[in-house]
């Protein structure tokens, strides 16, 4: 009787197992399905992305001059306010 049991309990722990070794598998291939979408999609913007290299250092030059120009207009509407506040 005891064998029997044993036996059993021994079935329903490795039935138990394989169910979750399934969950498992299941898991990593829906993984591995958005890791591929995700690498697609990551060299899609690399390659949308290689041109801008060259055009950067004009446009961050550009941004400065209107940081500079933001800055004053900033500080003569500071001025402004002082006045009209009295």
């Amino acid at each position: 009787m005891l064998l029997a049991l044993t036996l059993i309990v021994i079935a329903i722990v490795v039935v138990v197992l394989a169910g979750y070794l399934i969950a498992v598998a299941r898991a990593l291939v829906a993984a591995r399905r958005n890791v591929a979408q995700l690498a697609g999609g990551l060299e899609a913007i690399a390659g949308q992305a290689g041109p801008l290299g060259d055009r950067l250092g004009p446009i961050n030059a550009a941004l400065g001059e209107l940081l500079a120009a933001l800055a004053t207009a900033d500080h003569h509407l500071l001025g402004v306010a002082r006045v009209l506040r009295g």
